[in-house]
């Protein structure tokens, strides 16, 4: 009797196996390791980083170069006075100035105007640039006291007739001289070219070789005051 009634109590339970416990479960398969794609994903990033740091040097190159204070018109030379140094981003397709040549620079002239503010090149200067069309180059040969102390290339003057002899030669000359002034002008506006002294000599006389650049139609009238020592230069506003 007792073993029927076990027996009849067991048949009620459900058939569903029992669960395993914790301990008895079974490992997870280990995860498949890609080492080719670790090793891609570090030469991306070594790479990545490498570029950046040639962008950072390509940029922070930088190098000093010429730049013009101060405007210089056709035919003047760069000076310690008209130009200073500056720090740029370096560029193998523009021709600077460099530091370095600054010494070199200043025995060329200009061939076309540069103004103050810009980095000039190398293309606007040469060493003996044409005279413009409608201008001339006139020597002249100056006294001390005909011309002005600091004279130098790049000026701006007014040239004058002076001595006691040049009064009367000058009216019919200024008549004929579309830029020269009443009195005595010669020419009112002209650019100094070049100036040479005689500094090498063993014994100074103060005297100058100034050259000007004059419109072509009062070159004759210049030329011929200066041959007779009658020519004063003047420094005029604007330099």
């Amino acid at each position: 009797m007792k073993i029927q009634e076990r027996t009849g109590a067991g048949a009620g339970r459900s058939a569903v196996p029992a669960q395993p416990s914790v301990g008895d479960r079974l490992p997870s398969p280990p995860r498949e390791r890609k080492p080719a794609l670790a090793a891609l994903a570090v030469l991306l990033i070594l790479l990545g980083a490498l570029g950046a740091t040639m962008l950072v040097l390509q940029v922070g190159k930088r190098v000093e170069v010429v730049k013009v204070t101060q405007d210089i018109p056709p035919g003047g030379r760069i000076t310690d006075q008209n130009s200073s140094i500056v720090m740029v981003a370096d560029d193998p397709d523009i021709n600077y100035i460099k530091e370095s040549q600054l010494q070199a620079i200043k025995g060329y002239k200009t061939v076309t105007m540069i103004p103050g503010g810009t980095l000039p090149v190398g293309e606007m200067f040469a060493k003996e640039p044409k005279v413009p069309d409608g201008k001339a180059s006139v020597g002249l040969a100056l006294k001390e006291g005909q011309y002005y102390a600091d004279i130098k290339n790049g000026d701006r003057v007014a040239a004058y007739r002076v001595g006691t002899s040049g009064s009367s030669g000058s009216d019919s000359t200024d008549k004929d001289s579309p830029s020269s002034s009443s009195g005595n002008g010669l020419i009112a506006n002209a650019l100094v070219e070049n100036v040479k002294g005689d500094s090498d000599a063993t014994v100074s006389t103060g005297s100058k070789s100034v050259t000007l650049l004059v419109d072509e139609g009062d070159a004759a009238a210049l030329a011929s005051a200066s041959s007779a020592g009658e020519v004063a230069l003047v420094r005029i506003p604007g330099n």
